[in-house]
């Protein structure tokens, strides 16, 4: 009987380390299944361009798959049962169940309402592709001179704001900022990013906390009223509550804690990668919810789950946080280099250089995903043991 691994999730880490595990691993011993809610890979880095009338491909994850060995399952998850190793999915097929040997948790992560009134009833967000269609809906129907109010000063809310403002100047873009704009870069990446919201005429509100959202407003810590037509929620991200109910050991921000291989600590036979792992990076801080995290840790989890399978030593790859590439538009862009630390250097790349450069990124990240065989081996690796369930487990 073969090993069998389940992979939960096929965003940047899920679908590229089931990609990954099929290069590596040999059909004879080993079965994969990826679990994904929709039937296609979406790049959420792209969801605000989306959002905001851009016309994106989506890849069919069959296709992606194709010729990989790799089975697809597109269904929700609604359940994990770490003890007896099955999962739990609803999809248009029905209910099932899947049992496991070895499962990746890669479910990703979507936008945190932090308890805020009014924001799953009237905010809109990019964390997902029907959210970010049923954003694009309502924007296409703002006539010139609707506000649009982005909540939020981090990456998601910079990227979304300018790309907006670029791409519909005829409407008025707000961002509410809950401390200064831009503090986290140096003095002259700051300095740029300010003269791009000028130049695209982007208000900005500093230190300005949204504590409600109604259908034509925002209220603001200090009961400030904001107009605003259509508000985008872009203030954090949240893991999904599965993991904290399967009684995996989580943090408390319900991401599931792992070891230095993105192995669960409470659970051995469960793996984390992405938003949902909670995995401590070279300078002993948690990684951030980000694509970058998404690619360090499925990289480690899927070289320490083919080692523990064919019998070798685990290896480490990098968890070095490098720096942040935030677009501005199309035409714009910074590039923020940090230290070991997360602290900003003094040198940033910025303008249409640095533009090319973030599109470059995410062409390379989307090609790799939907390119699984690209470098297969003639000759994949079998397991260190005869493949029985029991055999496998005790190599593992």
């Amino acid at each position: 009987m073969k090993h069998r691994i389940v992979v939960l999730g096929a965003g940047y880490a899920g679908a590229f380390a089931a990609g990954n595990l099929a290069r590596r691993l040999s059909p004879a011993d080993t079965e994969i299944t990826v679990v994904n809610a929709v039937p296609d890979f979406v790049e959420r880095m792209r969801l605000h361009q989306l959002a905001i009338g851009q016309d994106l491909a989506f890849r069919g994850l069959a296709d992606v798959f194709a010729g990989t060995g790799v089975l697809l399952r597109v269904a929700r998850v609604t359940g994990v049962d770490p003890e007896r190793r099955t999962v739990a999915v609803t999809g248009e097929d029905g209910d099932g169940v899947l049992a496991y040997d070895t499962l990746l948790y890669a479910l990703g992560s979507s936008v945190a309402h932090h308890g805020v009134p009014g924001v799953a009833e009237y905010a809109f967000d990019v964390t997902g592709r029907s959210s970010a269609l049923r954003l694009r809906e309502r924007l296409a129907g703002l006539s010139e001179g609707g506000t649009v109010l982005v909540v939020g000063e981090g990456l998601t809310g910079i990227e979304t704001a300018t790309e907006f403002a670029e791409s519909r100047p005829d409407l008025s873009l707000v961002l509410a900022a809950r401390g200064e704009l831009g503090a986290w870069l140096s003095p002259k990446a700051r300095r740029h990013l300010r003269q791009a919201f000028d130049r695209l005429g982007i208000t900005v509100h500093e230190h300005t906390g949204i504590e409600a959202v109604e259908p034509t407003r925002a209220i603001a810590a200090d009961s400030t009223s904001i107009p605003a037509d259509v508000t985008v929620w872009s203030a954090g991200f949240a893991v999904h509550p599965i993991a904290a109910a399967s009684g995996l050991e989580v943090a408390e921000t319900g991401q599931i804690v792992v070891d230095r291989t993105m192995r669960s600590v409470s659970h051995p036979d469960v793996y984390a990668a992405g938003d949902c792992a909670y995995a401590i990076g070279e300078n002993g801080r948690p990684l951030p919810m980000s694509c970058a995290s998404a690619g360090y840790t499925n990289m480690q989890a899927t070289a320490a789950i083919i080692a523990r399978l064919t019998g070798s030593e685990v290896p480490t790859t990098g968890l070095k946080y490098h720096g942040n590439h935030i677009s501005l538009g199309r035409r714009d862009a910074i590039f923020q280099m940090v230290d070991g630390d997360v602290r900003s250097k003094s040198w940033y790349l910025g303008g249409r250089t640095a533009a090319r450069l973030k599109s470059g990124v995410l062409k390379g990240a989307g090609w790799s995903i939907v390119h699984p065989t690209f470098g297969m081996p003639k000759r994949r690796r079998r397991l260190a043991t005869a493949p029985d369930r029991a055999g496998v487990r005790a190599a593992a």
